[in-house]
């Protein structure tokens, strides 16, 4: 086995009809941005109701069609946010945790332990954050996942990953295995994905991977390490 094996996007999801929702952060091949990626698929049709919304710099999930949201708790958040040199995407509300936590002088990690994996039995969605942390032209990045040590949520494990950037690599953790009944959590290490130079060609690269049925929205940013200009994309299926 290669464990310095990179594979493309699409190759880490091909046949996987339900990976949830995905977090890619890395460096692009020419080493000149640091780019982040999110993306949130759903099943059910409270989960599919959703879009995101990209104001001043953050990126919010909101309800495509008001009248149709049920439970907002774990699928209203903001996703992506930037405290002083940090930029944090998650998967859930610890965005803002981890924006607090910031705030209070505390580290990434450390604002994380306050939270665990979701609520919601039997799946006990994990929890995975990332962080990018920019400075003097280059940057340094962060993963985490919170997730239950067992069938019946009793605990939690914590699992936390600092990465250097190398140029044309990402890493790409995700909140399911595949799809099932209940779910099951991802497994390992965050895999080691390509990152190309072009934010349009990734855009594509990734939103094309994705299951058709179940992917919702993903969002896409490029930041130059030199002048700090950040290019983003995003796309909602609705």
């Amino acid at each position: 086995m290669d464990v310095y094996k990179v594979r493309k996007f699409g190759d880490a999801v091909e046949g996987n009809r339900y990976p949830g929702r995905g977090i890619v952060v890395g460096q692009s091949c020419d080493g000149t941005k640091a780019v982040i990626a999110y993306f949130i698929m759903g099943r059910s049709e409270n989960s599919r109701n959703r879009v995101f919304v990209e104001r001043d710099g953050a990126v919010f999930t909101e309800p495509f069609d008001v009248s149709k949201l049920e439970d907002p708790s774990l699928i209203i958040y903001a996703a992506v946010r930037t405290f002083g040199d940090h930029l944090i995407v998650t998967n859930g509300d610890q965005t803002d945790t981890v924006y607090d936590g910031l705030a209070e002088g505390k580290s990434f990690y450390e604002a994380l332990e306050s939270r665990c994996f979701e609520p919601d039995a039997p799946n006990f969605t994990p929890r995975i954050s990332a962080e990018a942390v920019f400075g003097s032209g280059s940057f340094r990045y962060r993963m985490s996942i919170l997730k239950s040590a067992d069938a019946e949520g009793s605990a939690c494990n914590r699992f936390g990953y600092d990465y250097a950037p190398v140029a044309g690599l990402g890493h790409f953790i995700h909140t399911y295995e595949h799809d099932g009944n209940p779910l099951p959590t991802f497994q390992g290490e965050p895999e080691r994905v390509e990152i190309p130079d072009d934010i349009d060609a990734f855009t594509s690269e990734i939103w094309d991977a994705l299951d058709a049925d179940n992917k919702i929205s993903l969002y896409v940013r490029y930041t130059d390490l030199a002048s700090g200009a950040v290019e983003s994309r995003l796309i909602n299926k609705n």
